[in-house]
């Protein structure tokens, strides 16, 4: 029986997703429409014909070429039992599942996120839980309004989750700002974690795909934040994890310009800080892991495929490859079989 957990994948959302938003809400459920006429290669363009209409603006809904992706029956969870094979093939045990949709969708409207995150929570735990527990998922929460945000939070926990998608600058907010702090009370408790995925809600800010990832760990660190929880993880999702050093050294110029200042420490850096903060990082097999491994992270690397997407993070011999770190030399067994399976079942608490 296999035994990986492929951290990080992806469903595409279809027409099915959204039917169960109520009726007086209808007006702000996406809707499917076509386009102009197809590209000549569907696989130069990650969008092409097909788009969602959401209230009175287009977004984007990815055209994929099947040739290089699994088919849209596994994408968009129709088919179930074929996506189970692909994993049986991959040598993967459980996939945790995370949205496209939500990567740029964003929406002020609180009445609007809560009808059309439950619609969506809704439909992705009914389609894993015809997978016996290997496919789980992240649940989508109504972050305006912080009281509708944990009450779907208990709803998704109850129904499934097994973690919360967030982006790095949700709201145009840092993730450590108080605005948050209900949802975080309540994922303690519940013991869920967060995943910080890349995205923004905002359109024409594809180009910061890393950067929020980035500036959510830093902002995280710097804040203390982690000391007031008992239970509460972050995941750092899809943007590799070259950046830590690059976020070391920046923490470090921080922490000695307050000294200059006679300013008090608001935190620490060094080899326990990822295991002392709960901190995970989905790592990339072009990552140079030996050095990553010196700053502490041999328990709280993860790492995922992209299953379903083609953007510049996902690598389908992800896998594979972590397993050639040890075969290499690299890194060890055991630090192999961290990276694939013990760090991920801690963070995503399976």
């Amino acid at each position: 029986m296999p035994s990986i957990i492929d951290a990080d994948t992806h469903i595409d959302e279809s027409d099915a997703t959204w039917s169960s938003v109520p009726a007086q809400y209808a007006k702000h459920a996406p809707v499917g429409i076509l386009i102009g006429s197809p590209p000549e290669k569907q696989g130069e363009t990650p969008f092409g014909t097909r788009w969602w209409v959401v209230g009175d603006r287009l977004h984007p809904r990815a055209t994929r070429d099947e040739a290089h992706h699994p088919s849209l029956e596994r994408r968009e969870l129709s088919d179930v039992e074929g996506r189970l094979q692909d994993m049986d093939r991959m040598g993967v045990a459980t996939q945790i599942i995370f949205p496209t949709f939500f990567i740029r969708h964003g929406t002020t409207n609180p009445e609007a996120e809560a009808a059309v995150a439950h619609a969506y929570n809704t439909w992705i735990a009914e389609r894993c839980a015809l997978s016996n527990g290997r496919l789980q998922w992240a649940a989508v929460l109504p972050l305006v309004d912080q009281d509708r945000c944990v009450s779907e939070l208990r709803w998704a926990k109850n129904h499934g989750a097994c973690g919360v998608f967030r982006r790095g600058y949700d709201l145009e907010k840092e993730v450590t700002d108080a605005h948050f702090l209900p949802l975080y009370e309540e994922a303690d408790a519940l013991d869920i974690p967060m995943c910080v995925h890349t995205g923004h809600p905002l359109p024409g800010r594809e180009w910061d795909r890393g950067f929020p990832v980035m500036a959510a760990f830093t902002a995280l660190v710097k804040s203390g934040l982690q000391s007031n929880f008992k239970n509460l993880r972050f995941g750092f999702i899809e943007a590799g994890a070259a950046w830590i050093p690059y976020a070391f050294s920046q923490l470090e110029q921080l922490q000695r310009a307050q000294r200059l200042r006679e300013r008090a420490r608001t935190f620490e850096l060094g080899k326990d800080l990822f295991r002392e903060d709960r901190l995970f990082v989905t790592v990339d097999p072009v990552d140079q892991i030996e050095h990553l491994l010196a700053f502490g992270t041999e328990d709280n690397l993860i790492v995922g495929t992209d299953y379903g997407h083609s953007d510049p993070s996902a690598n389908a011999a992800a896998l594979e490859e972590v397993q050639r770190w040890a075969n290499d030399g690299r890194i060890t067994n055991a630090v192999a079989e961290k990276i694939l399976q013990g760090n991920a079942r801690r963070f995503y608490g399976l």
